[in-house]
């Protein structure tokens, strides 16, 4: 089947069309794909950071155990760098809640971020599923051009 030379450059120009909505569909996909590796990678951080919290809550609750089981005028030592320095009990006890009290905060803190991490994960994964699935159009779009 012969066409004329104006469906021929009609042809061509839709098939420009078609690659270019392809290419820039590709191009969102790829930015896509990093906006996701970078929620991902900061995620991973923080849930990271977060079991570290969890052992050192872990770590202060135990020394509050053995601290509380300690009689008032008994000897507390303190290891500051190398040096075990004497401690009054009472402010052993105050030192280690206060430390509790902030690792309870900071825990906290990286649950929420967590949370919204994702919250954006899942966006992210949407938004990439959406772009692949217009790219699967324009191809078979593209497929039934040829």
């Amino acid at each position: 089947m012969l066409q004329s030379p104006r469906a021929n450059r009609l042809c061509r120009i839709i098939g420009t069309l078609f690659t270019d909505r392809m290419a820039e569909i590709q191009k969102k996909l790829q930015t896509e794909v990093e906006k996701f590796q970078a929620v991902q990678k900061d995620y991973q951080k923080h849930v990271n950071l977060r079991q570290q919290l969890d052992a050192q809550f872990n770590e202060n609750s135990l020394v509050k155990e053995e601290l509380d089981r300690v009689e008032d005028l008994a000897s507390v030592y303190k290891m500051i760098g190398p040096v075990l320095v004497k401690q009054d009990v009472t402010e052993a006890k105050q030192n280690v809640q206060k430390r509790i009290d902030y690792i309870n905060g900071e825990i906290k803190r990286h649950d929420g971020v967590i949370k919204d991490l994702e919250k954006k994960q899942e966006s992210q994964r949407e938004a990439l599923t959406k772009l692949q699935h217009q790219l699967q159009q324009q191809q078979v779009k593209a497929a039934a051009r040829s």
